[in-house]
């Protein structure tokens, strides 16, 4: 049973989610409907791949809904072939030679949900469909990736007074080529609704504008025997927090009994080690990927420090085959729930 220390305000649930499963359908990834009263922002590609020697691409596109605010994310590629290839740097060149759409046709053939560039835009056209089974995504000049849902989609809510949060996503496992090279990954396919003029990590964003949250992430790992998890978590102050994790096994499992802790490498906003305590026993733990710090984001946008690994279970020794662990902290907010940095703690650099 929750225990509170404080009252909250009429409609203030002190950052209390709900966590479910949901079905993905071509026909649902399309909708434009509100839900509780809020407002689609836009489909939010994003994931990793990598090659058969351990380079690492990442990929984002925004697919800004109509009228929405955009924040400013169009598209933004990054990889661990630029610079030093130390860390996954943003490839500025290629980022800007593919069409930086701002509001993207789109469209619903049968069951299939389709978006894409403009014609006649500026920069090399785009092309991504998603259904409940199938994905793809063909950045002309640059990469060509498709494959599989895996395991159902994801969804959580979180009210708030003035503003609040419902956020869906759904993983596909990927296959294609990157740069000419055979690559294998994951991309997963989120979407959110907030309050009318809000953008995700931008503006009228009820967790990341009250620095609320500490952990923040999206997995996916299939292991050599065929086996996986997939998942999805945040931790945060007051009552924030939810887990949902799936397996090949067909088990879903939602919790909002979530506490974690992060250690950051020292002068950093980079994770050096972190894990989730899920109903107050199983824990699973963060592997850092050596080049998996995005490091052009820190001091521009996202503000939030983005990074690259993958999550275990502690004590699971299965073998990976491919995984994406692409999720994010904020050492300003802290290290754990209600544990607030202190001022000299907040001039961490990179």
């Amino acid at each position: 049973m929750k225990a509170f220390t404080k009252v909250p305000a009429r409609a203030d649930f002190d950052y209390q989610c709900l966590v479910g499963p949901q079905r993905v359908t071509g026909a649902g990834l399309a909708d434009l409907r509100d839900h509780f009263g809020l407002k689609l922002t836009k489909h939010m590609p994003f994931g990793c791949v990598r090659d058969a020697e351990g380079d690492i691409y990442a990929m984002v596109r925004a697919l800004n809904a109509p009228g929405s605010s955009p924040n400013p994310t169009k598209f933004i590629y990054q990889s661990t072939r630029v610079g030093d290839g130390s860390q996954l740097r943003v490839d500025r060149e290629r980022s800007a030679a593919q069409a930086l759409t701002m509001f993207p046709r789109r469209w619903l053939d049968g069951d299939v949900a389709g978006w894409a560039s403009l014609e006649d835009e500026a920069g090399q056209p785009w092309r991504i469909t998603a259904s409940g089974s199938r994905f793809s995504w063909r950045e002309e000049g640059l990469f060509a990736l498709e494959g599989r849902l895996l395991g159902n989609g994801m969804q959580w809510y979180l009210p708030g007074r003035d503003w609040g949060t419902f956020y869906v996503s759904q993983l596909y496992d990927v296959a294609g080529i990157c740069e000419g090279r055979a690559v294998k990954g994951f991309i997963t396919l989120d979407q959110a609704w907030m309050a009318e003029g809000g953008a995700i990590h931008f503006q009228k964003d009820l967790v990341v504008n009250n620095g609320m949250h500490v952990i923040w992430w999206t997995f996916a790992t299939v292991y050599t025997d065929g086996s996986w998890d997939l998942g999805s978590f945040m931790v945060g102050h007051g009552k924030l927090g939810y887990a949902i994790f799936q397996n090949e096994k067909g088990e879903i499992r939602c919790t909002t009994d979530i506490e974690g802790e992060v250690v950051h490498k020292p002068g950093s906003y980079f994770v050096e080690r972190a894990h989730i305590v899920l109903d107050g026993a199983e824990v699973w733990e963060f592997v850092p990927d050596p080049k998996g710090e995005m490091i052009d984001f820190v001091g521009g946008f996202p503000i939030t420090a983005q990074q690259e690994g993958r999550w275990r279970r502690r004590g699971d020794t299965r073998e990976p085959d491919r995984s994406l662990g692409w999720g994010e902290t904020d050492r300003r907010n802290g290290s754990a729930r209600n544990l607030r940095p202190s001022p000299h703690d907040e001039g961490a650099s990179t």
